[in-house]
């Protein structure tokens, strides 16, 4: 017989504010519900479809917890599932990992989590054999692929693997359980419910590979539509997917062409309508984060640079009542018919400030110095905002010293004219 299930992972609950939370008190109080509110909507959407069950495959939890609240929350959830006769099946990720956890969470009868060791869950829907398969992770690093450990299909069954693994990797990025598509393929599963890539992925072959992505982004770096899988299993085993939106909150970039604009007014102008339009777009989010990126060739580039932290209470001003934050505004503008900030400043000044100081060892290593020590004065589980290791840091650095010359330059120059 055919039936229904909801595949999401990467909730991380309890996880840190992100700096653009901790600009804003009001948008904190948003960011910080957010992934609970998606987790009940998530239950909400499981009642409404009558699924049979629930897989969350790694990274439920950010970490360990940072509130009493949230164990307590996710039970009354699970219950809501138990009472409806709904499953839910939970793997450990490598933020959630076993050996993270202070503590167990007291999980009604309804709800299975995956432990250290391999093991399968058997159940019968409607007749029909399903088998479901997980691993979690016992330690917060899986450099080698876990896939080996998984047992072997149940014939005659629909066989369903649970991995968090973030597949072939990615430059600069840790390996975590890694695999290929084609290892988990030969595998004989019918579907493979992942977790660990924040960015939805979907594969058709010999099995079904689906990435969920995160439900509710946390930050600008994860903008726009974040989602679920629901997914239908017809009485052939054919496999059908749904894409569903269960976040309140969603992050995006808006671009904003300048190119021309030469009076301040106009520019508000121009930004008052884009908003707008932002607002009024049809969106399944209750409130929408927004970073305004200026671009094109404009008199008014020095001047956004100068003032740019005016110009972002502007277009906060703006976003007033339209259910929008703005975030903080990103410059990337050129100058059109007018000096460029540091014409009127000695040759001397403006080859030290934009050629000299950004290549300069001892600034570089000063300015890594002090991104280490402030690193060593954040909670551990906010430290990775600054870089996961030197060379990341460093690289930061390096680009907000070059994003900030312009800046330099322009606050010289307005110096000059007054």
């Amino acid at each position: 017989m055919a039936f229904t299930f909801l595949h999401t992972a990467d909730l991380h609950l309890d996880a840190p504010l992100r700096a653009v939370a901790l600009r804003d008190p009001e948008l904190a109080a948003e960011i910080g519900v957010a992934s609970r509110t998606a987790f009940s909507r998530i239950v909400d959407l499981c009642l409404a479809e009558a699924v049979a069950f629930l897989v969350i495959a790694g990274d439920l939890w950010d970490g360990t917890y940072s509130s009493t609240k949230t164990p307590r929350f996710l039970k009354q959830e699970l219950l809501r599932l138990e009472a409806a006769g709904i499953g839910c099946y939970i793997l450990r990720g490598n933020h959630d990992a076993l050996a993270r956890q202070t503590g167990e969470l007291e999980a009604p009868a309804n709800t299975t989590v995956f432990g250290a060791r391999p093991s399968t869950v058997e159940l019968t829907i409607d007749g029909q054999p399903v088998a479901l398969h997980g691993l979690s992770f016992r330690e917060p690093h899986a450099p080698e692929s876990l896939l080996p450990r998984y047992p072997a299909p149940k014939p005659g069954a629909f066989n369903l693997g649970l991995m968090h693994t973030s597949l072939n990797g990615s430059p600069g990025h840790d390996p975590y359980a890694p695999c290929s598509l084609a290892e988990l393929e030969a595998h004989g599963y019918d579907y493979w419910a992942l977790g660990h890539i924040h960015r939805r992925f979907v594969h058709r072959g010999r099995a079904t590979v689906v990435m969920p992505g995160t439900p509710q982004g946390r930050d600008i770096g994860e903008a726009g539509a974040a989602s679920v899988t629901l997914v239908r299993v017809g009485d052939d085993g054919t496999v059908t997917l749904e894409e569903r939106s269960v976040a309140p909150l969603r992050f995006d970039r808006l671009a904003l062409d300048c190119t021309g604009i030469a009076d301040w007014s106009d520019l508000l102008a121009h930004l008052d309508r884009a908003l707008r339009a932002a607002a009024e777009a049809p969106r399944a989010e209750d409130h929408l984060v927004l970073r305004p990126v200026l671009t094109g060739a404009t008199p008014l580039a020095w001047r956004i640079a100068r003032d740019r932290d005016r110009l972002t209470e502007e277009a906060r001003a703006l976003s007033a009542g339209r259910r929008l934050w703005i975030d903080k505004l990103e410059l990337r503008l050129a100058e059109e018919g007018a000096e460029l900030p540091g014409a009127a400043l000695p040759e001397d000044l403006v080859r030290l400030v934009q050629e000299d100081l950004p290549e300069d060892p001892a600034l570089n290593a000063a300015l890594l110095a002090a991104a280490q020590e402030l690193a060593r004065d954040l909670p551990p589980e906010a430290r990775d905002l600054l870089g996961q290791d030197e060379a990341a840091m460093a690289a930061l650095c390096r680009s907000l010293l070059a994003e900030g010359t312009p800046l330099i330059l322009a606050e010289l120059a307005a110096e000059a004219s007054d």
